[in-house]
């Protein structure tokens, strides 16, 4: 598959949480050669499944969310939209922004903002707070008013920057998916001793609520979220950030499963695979966090490609990455039942 084709598609794809529905039909596209089934549930999530043909196989989902910040339209004044945020995003690079607002069909608009010439004395050196801030999008007051309810997300064209270095919105997580579709590419042919789930969650950014629903109706042994972590730059703490571009990046602590974060670690380090370690003392802001205590209580991992400049149009990510953990996925899952124990949650 083409890795860089793929991320492109889905980025530019529109699908804030619980409004993912032209986000996952393109998934759904480049899942489906894959995999042998696939379906969507009522909660938005896309889901592939490949089966081993061994009775009572363990279930193994491997998961990535589809779902993008973004906003929803509350008011409009003089033709002008208030907003407010779906997940979290940062006001200080709302200004300026274009946007596409999901209507049918959509429509342009961007975020407004007051002219330098027209800003008070210390203005510039202040962010605006959301409440503060409108869409304009050449609209009468009627026509505005008609646009409440509705969802907005941000544009962000697809980039190639050098070498193997693409920017775009939405990264967070549709690269984490694209590894799963190389993950799953990487095992096709390959006999496999589990029955493999590929899922595209709808509404972490929200709740997480997707990956949850989906664990009460698969009952999966073992679930790995792959989501995005911080990449390093300039202005970032080096103790809480990664190198793109040199590998992936293992979850490990309190909330994830040992046997999880071990076997990930073995098999990075039998292919010679480049890795790092999280270490994720609490909550680790992905879909793993509230999977573990769903049911009777779930194996849970989680991998990570570091990502600059998270929940922006301007995502940065190195391709490379996505590849190393896609190899990583795909050694994690071959003869896992024969090698990965009881699939205890501890």
């Amino acid at each position: 598959m083409d890795i860089r084709a793929s991320l492109a598609a889905l980025s530019a794809s529109s699908g804030p949480s619980g409004r993912e529905q032209q986000t996952l039909e393109q998934a759904m596209e480049l899942l489906r050669p894959l995999v042998d089934e696939v379906s969507r549930d009522c909660f938005g999530n896309l889901i592939g499944v490949r089966r081993c043909g061994k009775e009572n196989a363990k279930r193994v989902v491997l998961d990535a969310h589809l779902d993008e910040v973004g906003l929803v339209i509350t008011g409009a004044k003089d033709g002008f939209l208030r907003f407010r945020s779906v997940g979290g995003i940062d006001p200080r690079m709302l200004p300026d922004r274009e946007v596409t607002i999901l209507s049918d069909p959509p429509r342009f608009g961007l975020v407004a903002v007051l002219p330098p010439h027209m800003q008070r004395a210390g203005d510039a050196n202040k962010s605006v707070p959301m409440s503060d801030l409108y869409i304009d999008a050449g609209l009468t007051q009627e026509e505005g008013e008609m646009l409440i309810g509705t969802f907005v997300v941000t544009r962000g064209p697809f980039r190639p920057l050098l070498g193997e270095v693409v920017s775009g919105k939405a990264m967070d997580d549709r690269a984490g998916f694209v590894t799963l579709l190389r993950t799953a590419e990487l095992l096709k042919g390959i006999p496999l001793d589990v029955d493999l789930y590929i899922l595209g969650s709808s509404r972490e950014e929200v709740n997480g609520g997707g990956a949850v629903v989906h664990s009460f109706t698969v009952a999966p042994h073992c679930f790995i979220a792959v989501d995005v972590t911080h990449a390093r730059t300039p202005d970032g703490p080096k103790d809480e950030t990664f190198p793109a571009g040199k590998g992936t990046v293992i979850g490990i602590g309190s909330n994830i499963t040992r046997w999880i974060s071990q076997r990930f670690m073995d098999k990075a380090n039998e292919l010679d695979l480049p890795w790092d370690l999280d270490v994720m003392p609490g909550h680790s802001g992905t879909n793993a966090w509230r999977v573990q205590i769903a049911r009777e209580g779930i194996a849970t991992g989680v991998l990570s490609l570091p990502l600059k400049y998270m929940h922006s149009p301007v995502e940065t990510l190195d391709l490379r990455d996505l590849e190393i953990s896609a190899q990583l996925l795909a050694a994690f899952v071959k003869d896992l039942a024969k090698e990965g124990g009881e699939f205890l949650a501890d």
